[in-house]
């Protein structure tokens, strides 16, 4: 297998639903795991500015930088992850076609907005 080039995933560690999603993705990714810097975005704010994210965009939205140093966001930032990982290849695939990616996008803006508010982080 390839080496998989390092990238950098920006996530809300103080959300107990997206530590889960880290672990989860670590287990499914098994040896590509290895390649992610895991960027925990709380109280991170005049960091990620010097990065050029926003960091209400860095809270609702999963950001990832690759070894380029292109920052992906929301779903393409999700299919990055998902495409360093063989099986989940084809799940990429399917969330970027133009009849399902606008569908995902807007569901998964739904979701982050109410676990934010149901937070009260927002």
């Amino acid at each position: 297998m390839n080496a998989l080039l390092p990238i950098t995933v920006y996530y809300d560690g103080a959300c107990p639903r997206c530590r889960r999603d880290r672990a989860h993705y670590e287990k499914l990714a098994g040896p590509a795991a290895e390649s992610i810097c895991w960027f925990d975005i709380s109280g991170r704010e005049i960091e990620l500015r010097r990065l050029g994210i926003d960091p209400y965009k860095a809270l609702t939205e999963l950001h990832v930088q690759d070894a380029q140093g292109r920052i992906h966001r929301e779903l393409d930032a999700y299919i990055l992850l998902m495409r360093r990982v063989a099986w989940l290849k084809p799940l990429a695939w399917l969330m970027g076609l133009p009849f399902i990616r606008p569908l995902l996008s807007h569901c998964y803006h739904r979701q982050v907005m109410r676990r934010l508010r149901r937070s009260q982080r927002l």
